[in-house]
């Protein structure tokens, strides 16, 4: 069972519901270890994450088709949009009155911890960092980040605001690249971006970042 603290990490996140004592850390905002030895090349493995992506149908459910994501590469088991989707319009939310999810609004950044425990999949809700989410993928965590999708799509629109879920499956610090599965685009199995690109995109929701308890 997760117990869930409730811990802010910014306006725009408005509070967190982190597995804190379930997953050992320290808090919402995590630090990096000081004996920390992060090695060049590839963390993850996006390869056996690339089968698990999806694209999403049904409105604003980014979040619910990232967690069906996080859900299929530990378990081999992955569920299908609408079953996810319905788990989540019949679970209650931990940040507002009502369910995790309807289709006319996205899904708050603490729920997708609530959501991922529907399932027993034991996670936090963190501010991160790219050297600790390097060090979540060689331990074999799963990261979910919030971005701004238009900053990673090249799109036009407003980039100032977090507006979309990805799941990270590697960083290729030789190749200055982030491997995401992003829901939002038909190029989302495998996408890649530079980490300057991921960086600009991740910091509109503070660096906010959901990570599974190592398996």
């Amino acid at each position: 069972m997760i117990t869930a603290l409730r811990t802010k990490v910014a306006a725009a996140v408005l509070s967190a519901t982190a597995a804190v004592s379930v997953l050992g850390f320290a808090g919402a905002a995590r630090a990096a270890p000081s004996n920390t030895n992060s090695q060049a090349g590839m963390h993850g493995d996006p390869v056996a994450a690339a089968p698990f992506w999806r694209l999403q149908v049904a409105p604003y459910s980014c979040g619910e088709m990232a967690v069906a994501d996080v859900i299929g590469q530990i378990t081999g088991h992955e569920p299908s949009e609408a079953d996810i989707t319905d788990a989540a319009e019949h679970t209650p939310s931990d940040n507002h009155p009502g369910p995790i999810y309807t289709p006319s609004s996205r899904t708050s950044n603490n729920d997708l911890v609530v959501l991922l425990g529907h399932y027993g999949i034991q996670a936090g809700a963190y501010h991160s960092s790219l050297d600790l989410i390097e060090q979540d993928l060689d331990h074999g965590r799963k990261v979910i980040a919030g971005v701004n999708d238009k900053t990673l799509w090249n799109a036009s629109g407003n980039r100032g605001q977090e507006n979309h879920f990805v799941v990270v499956t590697g960083i290729d610090t030789n190749a200055a690249a982030v491997h995401l599965n992003d829901t939002g685009t038909m190029s989302g199995r495998d996408e890649q971006v530079s980490i300057a690109t991921f960086e600009q995109a991740w910091v509109t929701s503070d660096h906010f970042a959901v990570v599974t308890r190592s398996p």
